[in-house]
């Protein structure tokens, strides 16, 4: 039997090489980007192009772990593609000329062979499954994986949320027809919903009808969450849960999916997932057939499901935020408690390491400020980094043998004995 062993997550704060600033970067007009920086969660190395620092990377992996989860649940299997990819097999789809794709990253061998750095991943999918799927004991299928894409945007802006380089979780299904693929795909439109919900904004995150592109006559649907940041116009009908694009929201179409312009609301919103009907057109192109039961050669079905992974981190971190910074939901915060030892006196210091101890041990994921800071820098760093809970161990908390807890959303904080916060913060997991 494999056992697992829990990755040490716990940290002091004096042994973390990045630093909070004072000031607002001025070179970035996104709150989500001025925050992540200011906090020490990511750094920017260029226009549209970030890296993720050590709370920063934590976060990233909570939002992965949560969409992988429900990625294994609903039966899809994790690949590692690769970033660069061969020609060829785009010429067979008839997407490598930049007419047709126009936001590509290309590169060259040396011996000159052109190659195209990872943007999305239909081509060699179907290309790799080619040595695996031949029979329909084969199908259904789903492939997924969580990697970085690469996107030539002519202007990257919005911080995280529209970058040159990003993270992504794509998915493909491939189905013996055309109804197997309809029940793939309703399935997965519900995993969706699933990780919204899991993430905290499910209640304002809508499925969006919108236009089917080159793949299908038929709609795509978007994810779409609701926020003033948002460049995408939506209109809700908020009895039914739905909602249309702007870009296609024509009589004709309101018509098709049963919506009454008079139950409408327009709203701003921010796209964070996608899923796209794609039919045959991938599979047929390279060559990715199956036998059926009659031996007869039949064409295969697909879907595309994505969901922008570090588009999601910087939409949840400007979702969150208040006046004082960061305010991250549980599921994917850095650390789930703060603990801010304030002073260096002996029994300060005494209490403040036990209790870090006593957390770790319960495997609660504690950052201990234990830096040589004045408690106003501790306290206001608390709040930036958005950690769900604060507790600070002080003279005046050691004196009556109890310490302060405050969650990261609450204005007024109180004192509580050890047992008191243990089961507070039990409770909120």
């Amino acid at each position: 039997m494999v056992q697992w062993i829990k990755r040490e997550r716990n940290m002091r704060l004096s042994q973390l090489f990045t630093k909070t600033r004072k000031d607002t970067p001025t070179d970035e007009t996104a709150k989500n980007a001025q925050l992540l920086i200011q906090a020490g969660f990511i750094h920017k190395e260029m226009a549209g192009i970030y890296a993720y620092m050590p709370l920063g990377k934590r976060v990233l992996d909570n939002i992965t772990r949560i969409i992988r989860e429900e990625m294994d649940k609903a039966g899809g299997q994790e690949v590692q593609m690769t970033v660069l990819q061969p020609k060829d097999i785009w010429e067979k789809t008839d997407r490598w000329d930049d007419e047709k794709v126009d936001n590509w990253f290309k590169t060259r061998l040396a011996n000159g062979t052109e190659l195209g750095v990872g943007l999305t991943h239909e081509e060699p999918i179907v290309d790799a499954l080619k040595d695996y799927v031949s029979s329909y004991k084969d199908l259904p299928l789903l492939v997924y994986q969580v990697q970085s894409k690469f996107r030539n945007e002519l202007r990257a802006k919005s911080g995280l949320l529209r970058g040159r380089e990003f993270v992504m979780k794509d998915m493909y299904s491939f189905a013996r027809s055309q109804k197997e693929h309809d029940e793939i795909y309703e399935k997965i439109a519900k995993v969706y919903a699933k990780v919204y919900d899991r993430l905290g904004i499910g209640d304002v995150t809508y499925r969006t009808y919108a236009d089917g592109g080159i793949f299908t006559e038929k709609f795509s649907d978007e994810f779409q969450t609701v926020s003033e940041i948002g460049e995408d116009t939506i209109y809700i009908d908020k009895e039914k849960g739905v909602a249309i694009n702007k870009e296609i929201c024509t009589p004709g179409n309101l018509k098709k999916i049963g919506l009454n312009k008079e139950d409408l609301i327009e709203k701003r919103a921010v796209e964070v997932g996608n899923i796209f009907p794609l039919e045959s057109k991938y599979s047929d192109a390279l060559d990715l057939f199956y036998v059926d039961r009659e031996g007869k050669r039949r064409s295969i079905t697909m879907g595309c499901y994505g969901i922008g992974v570090s588009r999601l981190m910087g939409l949840l971190a400007e979702y969150f935020a208040d006046e004082r910074g960061l305010v991250w939901p549980q599921s994917i915060a850095p650390a789930e408690v703060y603990l801010a030892r304030l002073g260096d006196d002996t029994k300060v210091v005494e209490a403040a390491d036990e209790l870090y101890g006593e957390l770790s041990k319960k495997g609660i994921d504690v950052l201990y400020d234990d830096r040589d800071m004045r408690p106003g820098e501790k306290l206001a760093d608390a709040d930036l980094i958005g950690v769900p809970h604060r507790v600070v161990v002080s003279q005046k908390t050691v004196d009556v043998n109890k310490f302060e807890y405050k969650k990261r959303i609450s204005k007024e904080a109180k004192l509580v004995n050890k047992n008191e916060l243990i089961k507070i913060l039990d409770s909120s997991t």
